[in-house]
């Protein structure tokens, strides 16, 4: 267990380097490929946890790390970010996760003082067997927004915890989404639809609800079920996967601005990518994601 905790603070002194590389060139542009690396965490069908690193290079590569067993085989749906910090008893894991139809917060510490480790899971609604995304977005401690897609389009986003709730409907085409900007006035989702169009989704902070659609590429991405986005510079590194032959390609996108966006296949990752639910892993050292 203490490797997970180990590999975790590796993690962010990758992120936290990675940054740098991207900041030192003195210009608003997207860091070399090479330079810039994404972590996913994944449930397998027997409920285990894991994280997995990608590195950005070409030909992409990735390395896991160890399974740990925290859910009830088979229950979990879709999962929000993990992000992995310090807190005052240690250390903790924490994210959302659909287990059957069930939304609940898991938490995931190591105690530094018994150096045993713990998993609680929160109840936070019923009904959610009928979602396809749950997300959070975390730029501070006055600006934090959580979102959901459900199977009929519609889309919500949950601020003030999960107490002020707006809706958009419109997003029943939509395949796959996962965040790649967060700013004080906005956040953006990538996203892939039924019909191959891949698009930015730009939702502002602003009541009602009224997000904002570009499309970056018109059509080839219906592949991919399932997306997870790092930060690459000022943009963003994509693992896209494609849950009919289980295998993963790695992009390096640059900052959106629809269809000038540029994009660079780095290539697709040996391993295979079989697990039913993936997103991304942070740490609580991470700059705000800036794809757009």
């Amino acid at each position: 267990m203490k490797t997970l905790k180990r590999a975790a603070a590796v993690t962010a002194s990758v992120v936290l380097l990675g940054s740098v590389a991207a900041a030192t060139g003195g210009t608003a542009v997207a860091a070399p490929a090479a330079a810039c690396k994404a972590s996913l965490a994944s449930i397998n069908s027997a409920g285990d946890w894991n994280v997995t690193d990608v590195d950005g290079t070409k030909p992409p590569t990735s390395a896991s790390g160890t399974p740990v067993h925290l859910f009830p085989a088979g229950t979990a749906k879709i999962a929000s970010r993990w992000n992995w910090g310090p807190d005052p008893a240690g250390s903790s894991y924490t994210g959302f996760v659909v287990l059957g139809s069930t939304l609940n917060q898991s938490v995931y510490s190591y105690s530094e003082t018994t150096g045993q480790w713990d998993h609680r899971l929160t109840k936070i609604a019923d009904g959610w067997d009928k979602f396809t995304m749950v997300e959070e977005s975390f730029v501070s401690s006055t600006r934090n927004a959580r979102y959901g897609l459900r199977n009929d389009g519609v889309l919500f986003r949950w601020t003030s915890g999960w107490n002020t709730v707006a809706s958009a409907p419109g997003f029943a085409g939509v395949k796959a989404m996962t965040l790649i900007s967060q700013t004080a006035s906005y956040d953006t989702f990538l996203a892939t639809t039924k019909a191959g169009v891949l698009q930015t989704i730009r939702i502002p902070t602003t009541a009602p609800l009224k997000p904002v659609v570009k499309t970056v590429r018109g059509s080839t991405w219906q592949g991919f079920e399932t997306l997870v986005a790092d930060k690459c510079g000022t943009g963003t590194l994509l693992t896209a996967i494609d849950r009919d032959t289980n295998s993963a390609y790695v992009y390096s996108i640059g900052h959106a601005t629809g269809t000038t966006t540029p994009i660079t296949n780095l290539g697709k990752l040996s391993t295979s990518f079989a697990d039913p639910v993936y997103s991304r892993f942070s740490t609580d050292d991470d700059l705000p994601l800036a794809g757009e």
